[in-house]
């Protein structure tokens, strides 16, 4: 009888002392990694998680070494996570990028893309640090990128993140 006691008590103080399980984008964590947006503008990023939400920033440059044709694209992006579980969220918010690309053919002015692009974004912690994510919504062009699309594209707004914690 005291040996059935002391396995009960056991397994009760293990079951009351276990916590909730938690995967990386836990708050207070930073993930580093690479993302696009719906556009296609996108590069090296960095997401910071607050918990209920995520914020983060991408940077990308390339110079092919002629003249005038540098090319820089930058933006950042806010989800707000309405459902999540211990391995994955879905926010809704969006992002904004910026892309200056410099000339491509002699006489050709450099052109300035703003991309807004509201919309979800799904991610799914496939270990407890590193999330593979997918962004869908709509596309809103200015400046130089004219034009709005709605769209989903799984390869055009895919994005991995490692989080350190």
């Amino acid at each position: 009888m005291m040996k059935n006691l002391s396995i009960g008590t056991g397994l009760l103080a293990m079951v009351l002392g276990a916590g909730v399980a938690s995967a990386g984008g836990s708050k207070g964590s930073l993930g580093v990694g690479g993302e696009q947006q719906i556009s296609g503008l996108g590069g090296i990023s960095a997401n910071y998680d607050m918990g209920e939400f995520h914020v983060g920033g991408f940077l990308f440059f390339s110079d092919d070494g002629g003249e005038d044709d540098t090319d820089v694209g930058l933006g950042a992006r806010f989800f707000y996570h309405v459902h999540s579980t211990a391995m994955a969220d879905f926010g809704v918010g969006g992002s904004f990028g910026l892309g200056l690309v410099g000339d491509r053919a002699p006489g050709d002015n450099n052109t300035t893309l703003v991309f807004i692009e509201p919309g979800f974004q799904a991610r799914a912690f496939v270990a407890s640090n590193v999330a593979l994510s997918f962004t869908g919504g709509l596309t809103i062009g200015t400046a130089d990128a004219e034009g709005m699309t709605v769209t989903a594209q799984p390869t055009g707004a895919a994005g991995f993140h490692y989080y350190f914690f």
